[in-house]
């Protein structure tokens, strides 16, 4: 009688004498079907829905950094107390990488996947020095190019140092005549104080139309030093990680400001500052006496504004933690990401049918 042994994953055709010692299969038994190990399997902890809902979680925030996607797992279950979120709560940064790399993710990523649509010396030269106090912000705009003489879209982004809270707004043009209103308008939105103000040597943010309006709110103005790229490189790496992700390099028309401000107000806002983690840095300084900046604590801007003490000082006469955190809390992180890409793909397809049409 011809006889195989399977030993572990895979068959091994033996001599009968080796078969008989380690028990051996008929073929005429491998015939009828496949024959499972009997070997012991422990239950895999992460399951496929499990795997699936990384997914999602994922292509709803554009795929956050591993620490800040740990941060959305975990508020998902211990702040939302959606139930789904269980066992993803307590992964490793590690191991969502592990997981990314699993076919199940793949297959989901690769299911769900859009196709992406074509997309006068004032101010004093230095740092800001914000000491641990909400109200200092970073200011820089990006273009969204030009295309065969039409001009495109500058956004004009604002991001406080200390809770890093982002406002984004949208212009026409560069020129002042366009930017100061765009400019109030983002100003407006911050829920504390403006105490400062910080921007590159750009002229758009150094002239006199600028300073008159700040002497209005009474906020210190200051501008990067020569040669020191660092100076404003919080709000220059948002411009990336933000702003560039989401709305791409492409040429958008000017035309749309209006349309991409309702976007940012409506639904972009509350999801930077209420459901997306940032890294909050801390600086360490080494034996040799040079300082680096390290991230172990991720946060919502809304999280580490209710860090700060005597919070209550910095915030606007007109609105209380208590306003935000029910804002907050209207959404689960993943529910207001989906939102606001759904809110996004309807834009952008407005973009289209005006190309089109």
């Amino acid at each position: 009688m011809e006889l195989v042994s399977i030993h572990g994953e895979g068959i091994a055709a033996r001599c009968c004498a080796h078969l008989l010692r380690a028990g051996g299969v008929p073929v005429s038994t491998l015939r009828r079907g496949r024959i499972e190990a009997s070997k012991h399997r422990f239950r895999a902890r992460y399951e496929r829905k499990d795997i699936e809902l990384l997914a999602l979680v994922d292509e709803a925030h554009d795929t956050l950094r591993g620490p800040a996607r740990q941060k959305v797992l975990y508020r998902e279950f211990h702040e939302f107390a959606d139930s789904k979120y269980e066992t993803l709560s307590s992964i490793s940064v590690a191991h969502i990488c592990n997981l990314r790399e699993r076919r199940e993710y793949r297959e989901r990523r690769m299911t769900f996947e859009k196709t992406r649509p074509t997309r006068i010396s004032s101010g004093e030269l230095r740092r800001p020095e914000p000491e641990g106090r909400a109200g200092y912000l970073r200011i820089d705009t990006v273009h969204q190019g030009n295309l065969d003489g039409v001009k495109g879209v500058y956004h004009i982004n604002a991001v406080d140092e200390v809770t890093q809270w982002q406002v984004v707004g949208a212009t026409e043009r560069s020129p002042e005549a366009w930017l100061i209103p765009g400019l109030e308008a983002s100003l407006e939105q911050f829920p504390f104080q403006i105490r400062g103000f910080h921007s590159d040597n750009g002229s758009e943010f150094i002239n006199h139309t600028v300073a008159e309006l700040l002497n209005k709110l009474l906020p210190e103005q200051t501008k990067s030093r020569l040669r020191r790229s660092n100076d404003n490189g919080l709000v220059e790496t948002k411009n990336g990680a933000v702003i560039r992700k989401h709305m791409g390099f492409s040429h958008i028309e000017s035309a749309h400001a209006d349309c991409i401000n309702t976007f940012y107000k409506e639904h972009f806002k509350p999801y930077l500052n209420f459901h997306r983690p940032c890294g909050v840095p801390e600086l360490v300084t080494n034996e040799k006496g040079r300082t680096k900046r390290v991230y172990k604590w991720y946060a919502t801007p809304l999280e580490i504004l209710r860090q700060l003490p005597g919070v209550a000082r910095f915030l606007r006469y007109d609105i209380t933690l208590d306003d935000l955190d029910r804002q907050a809390g209207r959404q689960t992180d993943t529910g207001a990401a989906i939102q606001m890409q759904e809110a996004k793909r309807k834009l952008f397809a407005g973009f289209q049918l005006e190309k089109t049409a």
